[in-house]
């Protein structure tokens, strides 16, 4: 399946298991108030499928798989025969319309739980927190390759995701965060992580790449996986070798070479190379090159060497728990996801995020996609952080989303009596405004990505 199928078709699962969700929450629940439902939608515009239920619920799937709708008998919108007029929802109490609302997002929430458990007993896999590469601000305060985070301020690190997430949302609020680590030694220690200093212009999306930390999991090795011919190390080198030391510095990872390369070169003449070769190590005189790339980049010393690609990060941890021990372990992740997004949401509408983070189905596609080639484990992670900011934005106080119609009915309980249909019908205008400019924002961020 290609790249843009494979899109398409984990999109499409992801929306129909999230919006069916949330969709059979205002169901049951209306249902439960007595509330006759006439239709049960999968989807907008024209139907693929559709049955009539004994309950006499029409229950559809529709064309267009980007949300869904219940539409329950409502005298407003059109005429109720007598007998039925008890199980039009317009005449049900304010409380159980409240109840009928909320049980959507309320749904998504749940979803959100149920998955996050499957996904600990089945078991994310993941990488240790341990650091192979440190430069920039980490440097600066003090941490070092070969350390394992234990903690970013108060959030345990157990993988290196749970590590990369914390540093983000500090790297966003530049705030100066205490970082707990075991040291190469074997000694447990703290250090302030500055992330303060880093510049008021930061990329949002490679704040890691800013505050200066790879995993060693991230960290190619120093081996050799081609020599370019004719090149400095054409018939010195040869696939295989791994690289240890340039002129006598030491060397851990292929990123180490290119800048020692640079200083022996820099001198003007050549250096030894220690290379282990078929278990024995030795001592090989190399002169760099002047490579000139394409792209009107500056020339650079080099001795013609890539790394082997099939050197790429292998998973060495796992986030898994037991059935038990997973209950309160995914309600506690469901209630960092859903402050983490709060947060994120706050610091969008005060200017302290970058807009960029909204995204559309685009950008929700392409992780669709992306989570599921990276096993069963991954997928129902994004399904639950997507089924969570659902009942997020669901919740949002803005006119035709359910958080809208939650306001009307909560300004109701403290005037007395219902707004008027005028001034609600002004609500669901705004409502609408402020939904197509959310969308329009995430589909230009989605075109945004793809033409960068």
């Amino acid at each position: 399946m290609t790249t843009f199928l494979g899109s398409v078709w984990w999109m499409i699962v992801s929306l129909g298991v999230l919006v069916t969700f949330h969709e059979f929450g205002h169901f049951w629940v209306a249902r439960r108030n007595g509330v006759k439902v006439l239709r049960f939608s999968v989807g907008f515009g024209r139907p693929l499928w559709k049955r009539l239920g004994r309950d006499g619920t029409e229950y559809v799937v529709a064309a267009l798989p980007l949300g869904g709708y219940v539409r329950m008998l409502d005298e407003r919108e059109g005429d109720v025969a007598e007998h039925e007029r008890d199980a039009a929802f317009n005449r049900k109490s304010v409380w159980q319309r409240i109840a009928i609302v909320a049980a959507g997002p309320v749904a998504n929430l749940l979803l959100c739980v149920a998955l996050l458990w499957a996904m600990f007993v089945i078991g994310r896999p993941d990488y240790q927190p341990l650091l192979g590469q440190v430069q920039g601000v980490a440097a600066e305060s003090g941490l070092s390759p070969g350390d394992t985070l234990l903690a970013v301020g108060d959030r345990a690190t157990p993988t290196w995701s749970e590590a990369s997430m914390a540093l983000v949302t500090a790297a966003i609020d530049r705030r100066d965060v205490e970082i707990r680590l075991r040291t190469a030694a074997g000694q447990d220690a703290s250090r302030t992580l500055r992330l303060s200093t880093l510049p008021a212009d930061l990329d949002q999306r490679r704040a890691m790449q800013a505050i200066g930390l790879l995993p060693q999991a991230f960290v190619l090795p120093a081996e050799v996986g081609r020599v370019v011919e004719g090149s400095a190390a054409w018939g010195v080198l040869a696939e295989g070798d791994r690289i240890t030391a340039i002129d006598g510095a030491p060397v851990h990872a292929f990123a180490d070479i290119r800048p020692l390369v640079q200083a022996l070169g820099g001198q003007g003449g050549g250096g030894m190379v220690e290379v282990e070769r078929d278990g024995e190590r030795m001592a090989l005189e190399i002169t760099p090159t002047l490579a000139t790339p394409a792209g009107g980049e500056a020339p650079f010393w080099a001795l013609g060497i890539e790394p082997d690609a099939g050197t790429g990060a292998l998973h060495d941890a796992t986030l898994r728990h037991g059935p038990l021990a997973a209950i309160p372990a995914a309600f506690g992740e469901t209630w960092r996801l859903a402050r983490d997004t709060v947060g994120m949401v706050w610091r969008m509408a005060s200017g302290r995020a970058s807009v960029e983070n909204v995204s559309g189905p685009i950008t929700i596609a392409r992780y669709a996609n992306a989570s599921a080639n990276r096993g069963a484990a991954w997928f129902l992670n994004f399904l639950a952080l997507l089924s969570l900011s659902l009942a997020i934005i669901n919740l949002l106080p803005i006119p035709i989303l359910d958080g809208g119609h939650l306001l009307y009915y909560l300004i109701e309980l403290v005037k007395g009596s219902p707004l008027s249909e005028r001034a609600m019908i002004a609500g669901q205008y705004i409502g609408l405004a402020m939904l197509a400019g959310l969308m329009g924002l995430a589909f230009y961020n989605d075109i945004l990505q793809l033409v960068r």
